[in-house]
Order: structure tokens, then sequence, then C-alpha cells
């Protein structure tokens, strides 16, 4: 069995890996389990793939153990690039806003642009194994299926997950948790499998 560190504060986010990778020989452990770190990063990268980049690096430097983080951005069609999130899917003029404040203003987001629009999240890995091997994923096989935005949440709420009580699915039209499924997940679960069998391989590679 290898160990590998999850670089986020997210337990939603952890499990979420946990579950897709509970075949493999590997355990995830998350950055917000372990006592005296230091989680004050500054995220400055323009790119997904820069910001979990920056966030491996960060947790690595403390903890020297292989360390992995993945960073989203939330892009839209339609939208004027002022009201883009990107990367600051959270964070609104310098706020980090919580679950209920980001359903709030991405309703109100939505309500602006006719009460639907329609995005993806584009998603980005960086692994830090040791000083010498890092591996980047940023090929858009990780990034989610296109969907509808609505102005009209849901009632279901999922701590960390906030936005996917906006989201309805482009085909039906019906919120995702009322088709009992979020996003076409059977192709990025396999790609995320397909990276954790190469970051096993390599560690198995160090003990060799």
């Amino acid at each position: 069995m290898y160990t590998i560190y999850f670089g986020t504060n997210n337990s939603a986010k952890v499990k979420y890996i946990r579950n897709i990778i509970e075949i493999l020989p590997l355990k995830i452990i998350g950055i917000n389990e372990l006592e005296n770190i230091d989680h004050e990063i500054n995220e400055s990268g323009k790119e997904p793939l820069e910001n979990a980049k920056i966030k491996a690096l960060h947790y690595y430097d403390q903890i020297k153990k292989p360390v992995f983080s993945i960073d989203s951005g939330l892009f839209f069609e339609n939208v004027e690039y002022k009201d883009q999130p990107g990367i600051n899917v959270r964070r609104v003029n310098g706020n980090k806003l919580s679950d209920d404040e980001m359903i709030e203003y991405y309703s109100r987001l939505s309500e602006k642009y006719g009460g639907e629009i329609i995005g993806y999240y584009k998603n980005a890995m960086y692994i830090k194994i040791n000083g010498e091997i890092n591996m980047e994923k940023d090929d858009g096989k990780i990034n989610t299926e296109k969907f509808i935005l609505a102005s009209k949440a849901h009632q279901k709420r999922i701590e960390g997950w906030p936005l996917d009580s906006l989201s309805k699915e482009i085909k039906s039209g019906k919120y995702y948790y009322d088709i009992n499924r979020i996003w076409d997940n059977k192709g990025i679960e396999k790609e995320y499998i397909k990276i954790f069998n190469e970051i096993i391989e390599k560690m198995k590679a160090l003990k060799e």
C-alpha cells in the first residue's frame, strides 16, 4: 500500500477521490487531517494548473512526502469577461464566499443572463512525488461535461459542493440531483484511475 497526500482543505473533494481509487493499493490522506500545517497560500496563478502546482509545492515543502493538488476553473458561454469566474470560483471581489454565499452570487449571475447559462469546469492536477519527480495533467480529460447553471437552487445541499445545487443536465434540463447523478463522471473517473496508477508505478520504481 502506497500513500499520497491531497493538498486541499475540502473534505468533500478528499472523499470523492478516495471513492474513485478505492480499488487501488493507494491511501489518500487529506492535508487537512495533519496538524501544524501552514494553509496560507497565495494562489496567484492565472490557470488551474498553475494554482494546482502552487498548492502542491507549498504542502510538499512542509511534509516532504508525495502530494498532489487539483485546481479548477469555471467558464461560461456567452458571458462577459468581467463576469467569468475562471479560477476564482469561490473568491469574488477579493472575498472568499461561503457555500450559501456562492449559491446566492451565482443565482444572481445566472439571472442576469436570462436564468440559465452554459458552463463547464476545467480541471488540472499537479503531482509532486519527490525532489525530482513531478507530473502535470492539464489535457482536458478531467474536465466536466457542459452543464446548465440555473438561477433557482435545488433544495438539496452537499457541503463543499454548493454549485451542484444550481446545476442541471443539458440533455434533460433537470437538476442533476433529480436524476441522481452529477456530471457524466465515468470518463473522468477512468482518467483519474489511470493517473493514480501512473503515480503508483513511479512510487514502486523508487522502492526497487
